[in-house]
């Protein structure tokens, strides 16, 4: 991760004689951060706002949905994106107006790496079958780009829980490693998007419940079959929760 650098403008009134005016600071709308190795965002965002910018924008606050919810990666800054990127600033001591601007943009700028993961998760954590993330039930960029929500998510995840390490077991299968270990027909490892945790130091139960708050539509636990050992998270149309030893 490169340091990045906030460089404020000042305009200048020059005046003639013995007195000078004082600075005028530019807009802050106008104000943004330097170059960064992953991703640059050249303007403040706010609701209505539209473009692959706020779809970057969402795609770092995915994890901030609220309980249940799943925020769309639509491109389009609603009241959903608004209330997570509160949310977000709310999490790091920001000012929390629902305005992304060089504050929110600099946080953002210091949890991702250079290759636009979050610092405590890595592709390779994401996937332990091949190389190309080819093989599964959608195109490998697809399923890349999937895992990448997921390590947003999961790195909100792990900020609520005091930033202790979350284990990852293991995320995208092809269909290949997918029958080796014997997982479902339709398993959501397939698709890029589904990971399976290991109890660390929250436990199994603890990761389940706090999932919740993150944007994992599934969550499956100690209680649900096959799953005593570890707890799983991945994305998929509508909610389907289950570890029932853990009271979902």
């Amino acid at each position: 991760m490169r340091i990045r650098l906030v460089l404020p403008l000042f305009a200048l009134l020059a005046a003639f004689g013995t007195a000078a005016a004082a600075p005028v600071a530019a807009d802050p709308v106008q104000v943004m951060a330097a170059s960064d190795a992953c991703y640059s965002w050249g303007r403040t965002l706010a609701q209505g706002a539209s473009g692959e910018d706020v779809r970057q924008l969402q795609i770092r606050v995915s994890g901030y949905p609220g309980y249940g919810g799943v925020l769309a990666l639509d491109g389009q800054f609603g009241p959903g994106t608004k209330a997570a990127v509160t949310r977000f600033q709310q999490a790091y001591g920001l000012a929390a107006d629902g305005i992304a601007g060089p504050a929110t943009f600099g946080k953002i700028y210091q949890l991702q790496d250079d290759d636009c993961t979050p610092v405590n998760f890595t592709y390779a954590e994401l996937n332990r079958c091949n190389s190309d993330w080819s093989g599964g039930n959608v195109p490998a960029a697809t399923a890349k780009a999937n895992a990448l929500v997921s390590m947003w998510k999961l790195q909100a995840m792990r900020h609520a829980m005091g930033d202790h390490p979350i284990v990852v077991n293991g995320g995208f299968r092809s269909v290949a490693c997918n029958n080796a270990v014997g997982g479902a027909a339709a398993s959501r490892h397939l698709y890029g998007d589904a990971v399976d945790l290991g109890a660390g130091t929250q436990g199994f139960c603890g990761l389940a419940r706090e999932a919740r708050n993150h944007g994992f539509a599934e969550i499956l636990g100690p209680g649900y079959p096959d799953h005593s050992d570890h707890t799983h998270v991945a994305n998929r149309s509508t909610r389907f929760w289950s570890a029932s030893a853990c009271g979902i």
